[in-house]
């Protein structure tokens, strides 16, 4: 199965799941999920744009990314790369742990919600927006 890692996720849930779970994630949940690997696709080409970009579209190509009778995501879903970026801009040296990210910016400290911010961290460094400095631990590159 194709898919972002929402999609597969979702496809893995359901398979270890009941029958009535692989019909609710055929019927409508890999389209809810396929939303959520484009949204956070957008929001990383968004936080890697220009401000003039991110000025321009503060939410609204997110907002209005939905699929016919999905709802769009929270606005505050919406800008967490932007959120991400702008605190280290704002720190520019100091080093920051996920968690510690989290608490600075309100975001949930449960463990999925920690990795959903590893994962985007990591591609912020891939593309050269942040420092890996060491194990768990990422700065605004120098």
């Amino acid at each position: 199965m194709s898919g972002g890692p929402a999609v597969r996720r979702a496809a893995e849930l359901a398979l270890t799941s009941s029958d009535a779970d692989v019909h609710a994630f055929v019927a409508g949940g890999r389209a809810a999920a396929a939303d959520q690997d484009l949204r956070a696709k957008v929001e990383e080409v968004v936080a890697v744009s220009g401000p003039g970009v991110r000025e321009v579209t503060a939410g609204k190509v997110i907002d209005g990314l939905a699929l016919p009778d999905h709802e769009p995501a929270p606005a505050e879903t919406a800008t967490v790369y932007q959120r991400i970026v702008t605190a280290f801009n704002d720190h520019p040296g100091q080093v920051f742990r996920v968690r510690d990210l989290h608490e600075l910016l309100g975001l949930p400290t449960d463990e999925p919600s920690i990795n959903v911010t590893r994962s985007r961290l990591g591609r912020l460094v891939r593309q050269g927006l942040l420092a890996h400095p060491g194990r768990g631990r990422y700065q605004k590159p120098t």
